[in-house]
């Protein structure tokens, strides 16, 4: 069962959920997330092993402090699904719940600071990826060099940092270019749901610092993960490669394979992208 969280610690550790399956809210109170910080759900497609644990989460977020409206993505039918589930069970949510059914590729929003785009993806039923991208961060204040130019703290420090030239109160000018370092460009992170190897993916996964890619199948049955709607450890770890990916890390692996088997596959594929690495419960990746 895959749930995946992308957590902003500068942002007072609020974070986004990526699929709910069964028993997410329970390894949740295992982990330092809170489910009052969570203002954010994507779930890539219907599937059980990827939503049945969502109703207990929206029930459950009613209880925690400061749980205010929460936005929910998904695949067409996931309104009916969660509506249906709430009506027959009474359950009585204290926030506003927002759900925003996907029908096609594109923007799913843009909120100034991220922006996400989701792509269909080929599974037997509709599955999406979701592609996380930052934008463009602006450099540090050179805070030293404003001091000696007497620039006090405020909004003109605002000004600065969206690269407007400021002018002091004693008619001096200062110009961001020479107050601000340089920026740095966005992170981009993409999560994707169920899929065979397609297009879709290696798009969604352009350039993408850390993809998360699923492989259900060990390498040399990707017939079998065809038939199923499934990636094999190699077939995730050239889709990173195609795109141009810093860095992949697979999941939604099969039960089948124990842990040494998963290495095994894990250093396979390394051959078609070496910076391949295998997800498991409450595994941190910093970017």
């Amino acid at each position: 069962m895959t749930s995946i969280a992308l957590v902003f610690p500068e942002n007072q550790n609020r974070f986004w959920l990526f699929d709910a399956g069964e028993g997410t809210q329970h390894q949740l109170l295992r982990s330092k997330l809170k489910l009052g910080k969570l203002n954010r759900i994507f779930i890539t497609h219907m599937h059980g092993d990827h939503l049945y644990g969502l109703p207990g989460i929206l029930s459950s977020r009613t209880y925690f402090e400061g749980a205010d409206k929460l936005e929910l993505y998904g695949p067409p039918g996931l309104r009916a699904y969660v509506e249906g589930v709430l009506h027959y069970s009474e359950a009585h949510l204290n926030y506003e719940l927002d759900i925003r059914e996907l029908d096609r590729d594109g923007e799913a929003f843009d909120d100034g600071r991220f922006r996400i785009v989701a792509g269909e993806l080929s599974h037997r039923v509709r599955s999406f990826g979701f592609r996380i991208e930052e934008h463009p961060r602006s450099g540090q204040l050179d805070l030293a060099y404003l001091a000696s130019r007497g620039a006090a703290p405020g909004p003109l420090y605002g000004k600065l940092k969206r690269g407007e030239d400021i002018t002091l109160p004693d008619g001096a000018v200062i110009r961001a270019a020479d107050a601000v370092g340089p920026g740095a460009t966005g992170r981009i992170v993409t999560i994707l749901g169920d899929t065979v190897k397609c297009e879709n993916a290696a798009r969604l996964a352009q350039g993408a610092d850390v993809l998360v890619h699923e492989a259900t199948f060990g390498i040399g049955l990707e017939e079998k993960a065809a038939l199923y709607g499934h990636s094999t450890f190699l077939q995730a770890a050239e889709t990173a490669a195609a795109a141009g990916a810093k860095r992949l890390v697979v999941s939604h692996i099969s039960a089948r394979y124990d842990d040494v088997q998963v290495q095994a596959l894990i250093e396979q594929a390394a051959a078609a992208f070496p910076l391949i690495e295998a997800a498991y419960d409450f595994k941190e990746i910093f970017i």
